[in-house]
């Protein structure tokens, strides 16, 4: 064969080859893109196809099993949740953020339980928040996560305020606004609401935020039964 039209073969092999590779890469690429902006738009049931051809395509592919994972989470589809969060977290053990996705998902599964079966998931959810704590030192979202848990557990079970407030200090160290929350957060659960307050206008002086205000205002108005000091807070924020 003359060498000539060998090397013209071999260019155009070369160029099909980059061409079919190019184009199952962008195939791949445009469905877990098309999700992700149906998640966009908030939604979730019609993004969960094309994340699972995008898993199907490669069953490897971290996006797409942790999109799957938020969008069951989004859905309430717990079992699936749970299933892509056990994925991630093998995957990843060392990673915290995959650890508080999961234990997020057990928790919202041990909740749509009966008590029976929600006791046996106790542990796992406990144990998957603490790892992901334990992991990274200035994760918010787990700490928050903790101080919820330890106060909405019943004692009996393992709930612990001093447990509670030990993740809502140690929120303190990494934001005055969460840690001030948290603090009113406790406050609350406890009707300690004199508190509660304190704690609240701290963090409203801080953050001065839509969060901060909705957590006062509540608290003025449906807590402390003070409509006045409730219409002040809304006039001076909507200012």
């Amino acid at each position: 064969m003359n060498v000539v039209i060998l090397a013209i073969l071999l260019s155009n092999m070369k160029n099909f080859l980059f061409s079919f590779l190019f184009l199952t890469a962008a195939y791949s690429q445009s469905n877990f893109d098309k999700g992700v902006k149906l998640i966009e738009q908030n939604k979730y049931a019609q993004a969960k196809p094309f994340f699972e051809l995008a898993y199907k395509e490669n069953p490897k592919n971290v996006d797409a099993i942790d999109k799957l994972g938020e969008v069951a989470f989004h859905t309430q589809n717990w079992d699936d949740a749970i299933k892509y969060g056990n994925k991630l977290i093998t995957m990843f053990p060392k990673n915290a953020d995959y650890w508080f996705k999961y234990g997020g998902a057990l928790g919202m599964k041990a909740k749509s339980v009966n008590k029976f079966k929600a006791l046996g998931m106790i542990d796992d959810v406990k144990d998957a928040f603490e790892t992901s704590a334990k992991l990274d030192a200035k994760h918010i979202n787990t700490r928050w996560a903790l101080v919820m848990f330890y106060i909405e557990l019943p004692g009996i079970v393992g709930g612990s305020e001093t447990k509670a407030q030990k993740y809502a200090t140690e929120l303190m160290t990494l934001s005055k606004v969460d840690g001030y929350l948290a603090k009113g957060y406790i406050d609350v659960y406890f009707k300690r609401y004199e508190n509660a307050e304190s704690n609240y206008k701290k963090a409203h002086e801080i953050g001065h935020s839509k969060t901060t205000f909705d957590k006062l205002y509540d608290l003025y108005l449906n807590k402390l039964k003070n409509k006045a000091k409730a219409e002040e807070l809304k006039a001076k924020f909507n200012k």
